[in-house]
């Protein structure tokens, strides 16, 4: 009985850790691996440096910005569009995420809203704001009858400036932004939306040129031939509760908005 036990606990202490990643056992005895480690054999600098000379050109002849553009404008649909991003090879957060966050909500709806980058739930799902603050986007969005899963007049679309998790959710860098721009007006062509809510920092820097959201917020203003209503991101007003006051005003105007272009 005693044995049949420590079979059991040996075989989860071994699942346990082959669920951690463990990939080697430790033998009884210690072994010296730098003592098995063969001396790689060394290759004359002046056959190396030809190739490595080589690879650096052909990489910097690379224009990720260039590339993006092309794979964008090469795209005729919403769905061409999601393959292109999926292929794109050039932003390391691909390597990190484990989706590419695209779209939510209704393709061709009225209001398209876009937020700044997935988070670690939005990442795990594939859908952009299912995290706490998707779920307050969501009750902001009914306060006025809009919603993602609503139809004609009172959907909204719904997507972000970065498909992909950045690390920790920090705040994306100008290169991953300068890549990812060309998807995101390409997006917005190809939905068709009446009028853009941008929430956030990261969204107005994309695509206002601008910083600043607490300035910027219920201004209307223009980008990409369509107005444009900056508003807080919801994780901020999750963080500062104090500011829902001003983004209900600023759901209000976006409510007159649609409410005088339907009429």
């Amino acid at each position: 009985m005693d044995s049949q036990m420590d079979w059991h606990a040996a075989r989860a202490a071994l699942e346990w850790q082959v669920e951690m990643g463990v990939t080697e056992a430790i033998s009884d005895a210690p072994i010296n691996r730098f003592e098995q480690v063969a001396t790689p054999a060394k290759v004359p600098v002046a056959a190396a440096r030809p190739v490595s000379d080589a690879l650096v050109a052909q990489q910097d002849a690379i224009d990720p910005v260039a590339v993006a553009e092309a794979a964008a404008r090469g795209a005729g649909d919403l769905a061409a569009l999601q393959d292109a991003m999926a292929a794109y090879p050039h932003c390391e957060l691909q390597k990190g995420a484990r989706n590419l966050v695209f779209c939510d909500g209704i393709a061709g709806a009225r209001v398209m809203i876009i937020g700044e980058a997935p988070g670690r739930e939005e990442d795990r799902v594939g859908k952009p704001f299912v995290g706490r603050a998707g779920k307050l986007l969501d009750r902001m969005l009914a306060a006025i009858d809009l919603g993602r899963d609503r139809d004609a007049d009172a959907a909204v679309y719904i997507t972000n400036v970065l498909p992909w998790r950045p690390p920790q959710n920090r705040d994306p860098k100008p290169d991953e932004m300068a890549m990812t721009l060309p998807f995101l007006k390409r997006h917005i062509a190809l939905a068709q939306p009446d009028l853009l809510v941008v929430m956030g920092n990261i969204s107005c820097q994309a695509l206002l040129g601008k910083r600043g959201i607490t300035r910027l917020r219920g201004q209307w203003t223009e980008a990409v031939g369509r107005p444009v209503l900056p508003m807080f991101h919801p994780a901020y007003l999750l963080r500062n509760p104090a500011a829902k006051r001003e983004a209900w005003a600023d759901l209000l105007d976006l409510q007159a908005r649609l409410h005088k272009k339907k009429a």
